[in-house]
Order: structure tokens, then C-alpha cells, then sequence
């Protein structure tokens, strides 16, 4: 019997993101593959229609913004079922990053509210040719002119950039430090420098975004003036519990698909899975997604009990960091089960094997997640970080 304990409610919410999942997005994954990830018009606009029909859009936000106001718990529950599918289908559930949640009223009506009703999508425009990992290394300026500020800059990686009606930009202001702006799509002197392809197949795109003198009113603004580095310290727990979530949901898929062909099977007069060969790195990929999805539900669960944010970010980069490496292990073992049919982009252990890559890389490589929680370890005790 497993130690996560779930409310009837979160149950309830569990079946109904499931059922999405199942019935919506897994059924349209091999079109997306072939499609290169574009889905037509009327099938992301099924998609969206069915998620805010079943009450998943908006996650986290406040329900008076148009949100769910999900708990931290909430939140990975239901994207435990959104990570089972391929192609990153989920990223047409009308949502936004948290950070909208501190913008003014004006800023909340204007672009919040639109984007969880699947109206528009707002872009975050953070990474730079020489400030990936290191953000600090952020070269983007914003310089006061008249009432307003002139933004200069590239940014690199900006994922969903290419659908976005507005971009979140950090850019450094003299005297203050990073700060978000909020930039429309349209506005002049903004200009996508490239539009590489990348490994996986996902609906949206990760341009690159030119910004040449461009000027925008004292309105766009977000949090007041250096305030960049609190707000996404919160985006980053949030981003990485999720990107830890989803590599849960991906092992338990893997291990579904593979476990099934390998129980059907026969290869030399007995089942796969009575060959150790084959037997012993799904007992090694089921013990990964166990271990990874104990670490996730901890994290959630502190988050949700108000405990030290700062020990919350170390365990959050814990969960990452060990179920992004689990999930590709465990997507190159059922690749190996499948044998030469695991090497066709029709199986979902191929889709999985490209897909889970990134999840080693952004938000934080794997790299970094070393470095936070080993300074962590340092600076609060091992305890505060393993118990």
C-alpha cells in the first residue's frame, strides 16, 4: 500500500485528469510525432476545450483570476497523469507561469486572465547565449526613456515564444538588478533571430528573441524593480517539482508498455521477462519511479505545510535531479526491451528515450541541482535535507 495519502477530493481529481489524459491526449501522440508536433487547428482546440471542461486549466492560480487554486499536492497529482503522455500534448491545457500571479490588476485582466482561458500564451524569456545555467551572467538591459524603459538583448531557449502574445523578458536595471518586464508580442524592435529545431517533437517552439530598442511604458513593469530573483526562486520550485512529476509519470508509462511486452513476448521458448537480461532493469527502473515519486510527494507535501522555502527549493532540486536521471535511464532500459521495435518513433519508449533528455537540462541542469543542494547540505545540515 503506498504512503501517498490522498484526499477523496484529490481522488476525485486524480480520475479526472486521467480520463483527459487517456481519452484526449494519448490517443493523438502518434499523429503529433508525425506531424513533427503541430497538431491541426481543430484537434488543439478540442484539447482545450476538454481541459477547461474538466476543470484543469489554470492549475495553481487563483480561482477569483480564473485558476483552480490547486495545492502544491494538487498540483502533482494531476501532473502525474498529464507526464504519461508523449509529445507534450499537456502544453495546450490553457495555464501560466506563477509569476503573473504578481502583477497589478491591470497586468492580471490583461494577460493572466486571457491565458488560463486558453485565449493567448505567455512566453519567459530568461536564458542567454553566455547565462544559461548562471543567470547572474544576464546581459539584457532595460534603460529608463521618458516615462518608460528601452529593453536591449537576446534571449536564447524561449520556450513558447513563437505562440506568445506577450513575453516575460528579465533584463538588469542600474542601481536595482534583474527585473521582469512584460513586453507584448508585436511590439516594434522585438524580432525572432532563429527558431532551431530541437530533439523532441512538442507543440510549441524555443526561439530565439532579438530586442532592439524597444521601448515599453512604465506599465510593463512586473513585481517593481529587482524584484527578478525573488520571484523566480518560486517559479523554479514550481518548475522543478513539475519537471520531477512529469519524469514520475514517464517511468510509470514506460514501465506499463514494457512490462506488457515483455510478460507477451517469447523470444527462445520462454517470455522476455523470464530472462534476467530483461527482468532486472525493469526491477531497476520500478524501484527508480518508486523512490522518485516518494521524493516528489514529500516536496509537495512541505510545500503545501509552509515549511523553510529555502530547505523546500533544496529537496525540490533533490526530486529533479533524481528523477530526470531515473526517467532516462528508465527510458533507454525499455527501449532496450523493445528491441528493434523500441527504435521506431511509432513506440512510446523512442518518443519517451528524446523527450526526458531536456529534463536533465533546463530549469536547471543536472549539474546545478548538484551545486544547490550540496551548498544546502552545507549551509542547513544534512538532515533538514534528507529527512
Amino acid at each position: 500500500m503506498s504512503l501517498v495519502r490522498l484526499t477523496a477530493e484529490q481522488g476525485e481529481l486524480r480520475e479526472r485528469a486521467k480520463a483527459f489524459v487517456d481519452q484526449v491526449l494519448i490517443p493523438r501522440e502518434e499523429a503529433a510525432e508525425r506531424a513533427g508536433g503541430r497538431l491541426p487547428a481543430e484537434d488543439v482546440e478540442a484539447i482545450m476545450k476538454a481541459a477547461v471542461a474538466a476543470r484543469l486549466n489554470g492549475g495553481r492560480h487563483d480561482p477569483a483570476h480564473g485558476g483552480q487554486g490547486w495545492s502544491a499536492t494538487d498540483y502533482v497529482v494531476v501532473h502525474e497523469q498529464f507526464g504519461r503522455n508523449t509529445n507534450g500534448l499537456w502544453w495546450w491545457v490553457p495555464d501560466a507561469y506563477n509569476v503573473l500571479a504578481a502583477g497589478t490588476p491591470e497586468q492580471i485582466e490583461k494577460y493572466l486572465r486571457p491565458a488560463l482561458r486558453g485565449e493567448a500564451w505567455i512566453s519567459y524569456a530568461v536564458t542567454e547565449e553566455h547565462a544559461g545555467s548562471d543567470p547572474s551572467g544576464i546581459t539584457t538591459t532595460a534603460v529608463p526613456d521618458g516615462d518608460g524603459w528601452r529593453l536591449d538583448g537576446e534571449k536564447w531557449f524561449v520556450t513558447s515564444g513563437d505562440v506568445a502574445a506577450a513575453h516575460i523578458v528579465v533584463a538588469q536595471v542600474e542601481g536595482h538588478g534583474p527585473t521582469l518586464f512584460i513586453v507584448d508580442a508585436d511590439a516594434e524592435g522585438l524580432e525572432f533571430a532563429d527558431s532551431p529545431l530541437f530533439t523532441h517533437t512538442f507543440p510549441h517552439g524555443h526561439p530565439t528573441l532579438r530586442l532592439t530598442g524597444v521601448r515599453v511604458g512604465p506599465e510593463a513593469v512586473f513585481g517593481g524593480l529587482g524584484a527578478a530573483d525573488a520571484l523566480q526562486q518560486n517559479w523554479f520550485v514550481e518548475e522543478r517539482l513539475g519537471i520531477a512529476v512529469h519524469c514520475v509519470a514517464a517511468m510509470g508509462r514506460l514501465l506499463e508498455e514494457a512490462v506488457a511486452w515483455a510478460t507477451t513476448r517469447e523470444q527462445g521458448g520462454a517470455r522476455l521477462i523470464d530472462h534476467q537480461g530483461v527482468a532486472f532493469p525493469l526491477a531497476d527502473s520500478a524501484a527508480d519511479a518508486a523512490a522518485a515519486r516518494l521524493m516528489v510527494y514529500e516536496v509537495a507535501a512541505l510545500s503545501d505545510a509552509g515549511a523553510d522555502r529555502k530547505v523546500v527549493h533544496a529537496k525540490a532540486s533533490l526530486a529533479k535531479l533524481f528523477a530526470s536521471e531515473a526517467a532516462y535511464r528508465c527510458a533507454d532500459r525499455a527501449v532496450q526491451t523493445f528491441g528493434g521495435r523500441g527504435y521506431m518513433r511509432t513506440n512510446v519508449a523512442e518518443r519517451f528515450l528524446r523527450e526526458l533528455r531536456v529534463d536533465r537540462i533546463w530549469e536547471g541542469t543536472s549539474e546545478i541541482q548538484r551545486l544547490i543542494i550540496a551548498r544546502s547540505l552545507e549551509r542547513r545540515g544534512v538532515r533538514p535535507v534528507i529527512a
